[in-house]
């Protein structure tokens, strides 16, 4: 029941950025290019999405049909997954990334 949302999530991030490394990082799937970009995983309920507390930040608004904490939110799995939120906060969280090695 999980896996096509972990499959549909996997794809949005990879579409953003196919250049990181992917790797386990925390016990879970994570983006890596000039550091982390952002997490994922697939819970009971839930998909818990990890783009730290700035990425959380930066889209607080859109995000407040969920369920927050500082770095993380959960999609709940009764729910279509946001995808196209999932791949603006990726965008942002690259971005950013980038920027600090300039």
């Amino acid at each position: 029941e999980i896996q096509p949302k972990l499959n549909q999530m996997l794809e949005a991030i990879r579409e953003i950025i196919p250049d990181a490394t992917e790797k386990i990082a925390y016990g879970i799937p994570t983006f890596f290019l000039k550091g982390n970009v952002v997490h994922f995983a697939g819970y009971k309920s839930h998909i818990g999405f990890y783009p730290g507390a700035d990425g959380i930040a930066a889209f607080e608004s859109e995000l407040s049909a969920y369920k927050l904490s500082k770095g993380t939110v959960q999609f709940p799995l009764d729910q279509p997954l946001p995808l196209d939120l999932v791949r603006r906060i990726t965008t942002y969280r690259k971005e950013q990334n980038l920027a600090k090695i300039k």
